[in-house]
């Protein structure tokens, strides 16, 4: 293949992916004019459109997004193979993109990376934080991390995280004027603070289960929030209950600004896990990560 043609087709996955062609100019340090003239150009030689282009947006046509599927993944083990030749150097180095919820990134991620990075100055890394189930592979990131039961059967999984658990969680002044829930359903009577996520659509429900009987209880509220910092200040302030991370609320209740309801409904789950594609070959700067982040048992 012609030279140029490669890089037409480089041209063409800056703006598919970018949706712009400002934002893709700039990523390629080309001017907007000159890379609107290349996707013309390849568009007159395959006789198809590829991008619906309007005043706001740029979006792939069909055509656009089945070449996007075909070609995208080809460049993108291109580009691996080169950065797994950094490690004829002395030094690991490279950009390392993760996709991660706001938990995994804070108190999994963060505390990892401060470890690491210090002593290799040439690694970059860059955290995404989405709720949403990430395609990693179309999105262009690395790795991504999910808990244990939602990692897709044809990925590589790392598990970087002990068993968790979550908390039911409220302020002493909530409880001066409510009576503590004694199981799930009751949880109907009191105000709760619920949390959206995009995967499930809607609110998402509290989820507990004891001697093998599961429930999933749709709460209510007059607060709906999608992180887990708002939700954890909601309930300190007394505002309602709200459903944590156990990790997250064990301080407060050690200190009594929170008081735990319902324990014996939440059982331990399967912690997070780092998920990448099993045909990835690992750089040495993403072998040294995966290493940072592996957990360990302790003892």
């Amino acid at each position: 293949m012609p030279r140029e043609n490669v890089n037409d087709l480089l041209a063409f996955l800056a703006v598919a992916k970018e949706r712009s062609f400002t934002r893709a100019a700039a990523k390629l340090g080309v001017s907007q004019s000159a890379l609107s003239q290349t996707i013309r150009g390849v568009e007159e030689r395959l006789g198809l459109r590829l991008l619906t282009r309007t005043t706001r947006s740029v979006a792939p046509t069909e055509a656009g997004e089945r070449l996007l599927r075909t070609i995208g993944p080809r460049f993108d083990e291109i580009e691996a193979a080169l950065a797994a030749l950094s490690e004829l150097r002395e030094r690991p180095a490279g950009t390392i993109r993760i996709t991660a919820g706001e938990h995994p990134a804070t108190a999994v991620l963060e505390p990892a990376l401060a470890r690491l990075l210090p002593d290799y100055p040439d690694i970059n890394v860059e955290i995404v934080v989405d709720y949403g189930l990430t395609d990693i592979v179309a999105e262009r990131y690395d790795a991504g991390v999910r808990l244990g039961e939602q990692v897709a059967k044809d990925m590589i999984a790392v598990r970087i995280g002990p068993d968790m658990r979550m908390a039911v969680v409220g302020a002493p002044a909530y409880f001066a004027k409510m009576s503590p829930p004694q199981t799930p359903q009751d949880l109907t009577d009191h105000r709760c603070i619920n949390m959206r996520l995009p995967t499930y659509g809607g609110l998402y429900p509290w989820e507990f289960e004891r001697d093998g009987r599961e429930l999933k209880v749709r709460v209510e509220g007059q607060l709906v929030f999608n992180n887990i910092a708002l939700r954890l200040n909601a309930a300190l302030a007394g505002l309602g209950l709200a459903y944590l991370p156990e990790d997250q609320a064990q301080p407060h209740i050690a200190q009594g600004r929170l008081v735990r309801v319902l324990a014996d409904w939440c059982p331990p789950f399967s912690g997070y896990h780092l998920y990448y594609p099993s045909r990835r070959h690992p750089s040495p700067a993403f072998a040294l990560l995966v290493e940072a982040l592996r957990y360990r048992e302790p003892g």
